[in-house]
């Protein structure tokens, strides 16, 4: 539990990014946030409005296939029609991912000071996360696509990471599900080539995910200053195989089987698309710059983001 003690004795520590906030006002400016800019998508969102013909659901530049031969020889209602399976297995990933984060989020402060800023912040932060779970599930069904759970090694291995997970591990990979996304997402809510509704969902992810990433961000600067060096190492090795797990997981396979493409053609061209790798490692820059000022992404992990595709 951290106490007035542990807080006095921590103030004034730096890192590479300078003088670390404190930790309760930085929670007191979130919390004052919260209470002016949350939403609920049950009454923000027109749910029962058709969607507009001729519409994506994501934006072209951002689906998976895109200027592949397999994008090129694709009518644009198929085109289309995979920009709404793609969005819908981003929602299911998105869902899979903030339950994961939620539970760790109860870790973290299972024996904090209750009546904390802190405390009372990630309590806040657990209900934004229960929405926008609600609110991405309720898209998947609207659309009329098919939900897209993660595979059973993925499962597993989600399982594995909430159980072993540093305290450092865990908020650098919050910031790995959202700051991609996020970055994905506000290319998007501003986009009148996309439907409504996709503009609507992806505007209220961004306005509240805007808190939890600097939540994150300043929680880890000083975890990797406070933890113990064993705790830092161990990060730096399973966000790397975090990094690798997400960037497979990304996209869905089955997204191709139904709107009639070949799976293993398409997932091979994914592969090869320098505009796709572009994408992702431009998705991924600023956190993957903020992770190497800060020390996460060294040794042997370093390797692991590489392969991931997310780290030039």
């Amino acid at each position: 539990m951290t106490t007035v003690t542990e807080t006095d004795t921590l103030a004034g520590l730096r890192d590479a990014l300078g003088l670390l906030k404190d930790r309760e006002q930085v929670a007191k400016r979130l919390l004052d946030s919260s209470a002016k800019h949350s939403f609920d998508p049950d009454k923000e969102l027109d749910w029962e409005a058709p969607f507009e013909e001729g519409k994506w659901f994501w934006p072209p530049e951002l689906v998976s296939l895109y200027g592949t031969p397999m994008w090129k020889r694709m009518g644009e209602e198929q085109r289309i029609e995979l920009s709404k399976h793609e969005a819908a297995a981003l929602c299911s990933l998105g869902i899979w991912f903030e339950i994961i984060l939620m539970q760790l989020l109860c870790r973290h402060i299972y024996d904090k000071n209750p009546t904390s800023n802190h405390v009372r912040y990630a309590l806040t932060e657990i209900e934004d996360e229960c929405r926008h779970s609600k609110m991405f599930a309720r898209f998947i069904q609207r659309s009329g696509c098919p939900e897209y759970p993660v595979s059973t090694v993925h499962q597993n291995l989600g399982r594995l990471f909430k159980t072993i997970s540093t305290t450092p591990g865990s908020f650098t990979a919050t910031l790995l599900g959202e700051e991609i996304l996020d970055w994905m997402q506000r290319l998007t809510f501003p986009d009148e080539r996309v439907q409504t509704l996709t503009r609507g969902v992806t505007r209220i992810h961004v306005v509240e995910e805007a808190r939890h990433v600097r939540y994150a961000r300043e929680e880890l600067r000083r975890q990797m200053v406070t933890a113990p060096r064993w705790s830092r190492e161990f990060t730096r090795l399973t966000s790397g195989e975090f990094a690798r797990v997400f960037s497979v997981a990304f996209i869905n396979p089955e997204v191709y089987t139904n709107v009639g493409l070949d799976k293993r053609q398409a997932m091979e061209q994914v592969r090869n698309s320098a505009h796709r790798r572009d994408v992702m490692q431009t998705g991924a820059r600023k956190l993957t710059d903020f992770l190497d000022d800060i020390g996460v992404l060294r040794g042997p992990g370093r390797k692991l983001w590489q392969s991931s595709g997310l780290l030039a």
